[in-house]
């Protein structure tokens, strides 16, 4: 089967709306990763694992997948250079193009498949804004965090994703392995405990800070623990997070309405 929304016709397109397909739309950034990763980085795994989503839901559910969004909100990379961004404005607004755009295909079922972390907070509030008033149920997940603990089994010096680090590293290995510098990873060793905690503040705040603010060379983690291995099981376990989400009906489950006719003696008039 062919599960690229990309490579398919129209008149296929149309036929897998009338089939309730599932459509994954990929959100990612061109941005710096270090001296040994391409920019693309974020977009050829969010491609990676979308299309091997696709593949394993679509026994069970059909599904495709559109071209991966590949501008997103990556400004706390800018000093590193190499990096295109947008402002989160534009971002949200082309996203919420792009799922009209697929709701008028005749689309109903969207899942928003991310692999940046800075795209996290404006995709949520897109489904905040949207969600009332289209006839589409939309979905947003980032593979690693879907998978959870599992995502984090096949590494050794971090529990789940960084930036650049031992996790991204082997996923380009596979991906796109003559992209990858691998001539002295252990030069670009940036240990970094467990993640992006240099934006906390006290005890549960939020601060902004560029990258450059907790890295010298745009790395958080540790690059020479990759290899190829490690690489292919975590697109596996990724992608099977993210297909085993739009398997489970429960995911694409009608809202339900639990008011009654009214509180106070009063109707509630307008359901929605």
């Amino acid at each position: 089967m062919e599960t690229s929304w990309a490579r398919l016709k129209a008149h296929e397109l149309r036929d897998l709306a009338a089939r309730d397909a599932v459509v994954i739309l990929p959100v990612a950034s061109i941005e710096q990763h270090g001296p040994h990763l391409p920019v693309m980085t974020d977009t050829r795994i969010g491609e990676e694992m979308a299309r091997r989503a696709a593949e394993k839901a679509w026994p069970k559910r059909p599904t495709i997948w559109t071209p991966v969004m590949w501008a997103g909100l990556s400004e706390h990379h800018m000093a590193f250079g190499g990096t295109l961004t947008l402002t989160p404005a534009t971002f949200r607004a082309v996203v919420v193009d792009l799922i009209e755009a697929i709701t008028r295909a005749g689309f109903r079922h969207i899942l928003i498949s991310n692999s940046h972390g800075g795209n996290i907070v404006p995709c949520k509030q897109i489904l905040d804004e949207i969600s009332p008033r289209i006839a589409a149920t939309v979905v947003f997940a980032t593979y690693a965090t879907e998978a959870g603990a599992k995502f984090g089994k096949p590494l050794e010096d971090q529990p789940n994703i960084m930036h650049a680090c031992e996790a991204e590293t082997s996923m380009m290995m596979v991906c796109a392995p003559d992209t990858v510098d691998d001539s002295d990873l252990a030069a670009h060793n940036v240990p970094f405990g467990n993640g992006p905690d240099f934006l906390s503040a006290g005890k549960a705040a939020y601060r902004w800070r560029p990258l450059a603010h907790a890295t010298p060379n745009g790395v958080l983690g540790m690059p020479e623990k990759a290899t190829p291995e490690k690489g292919e099981a975590l697109l596996e376990i990724g992608s099977q997070a993210l297909a085993d989400l739009i398997t489970d009906p429960e995911t694409w489950a009608p809202v339900q309405d639990l008011r009654g006719q009214g509180t106070g003696g009063v109707p509630f008039g307008d359901r929605r």
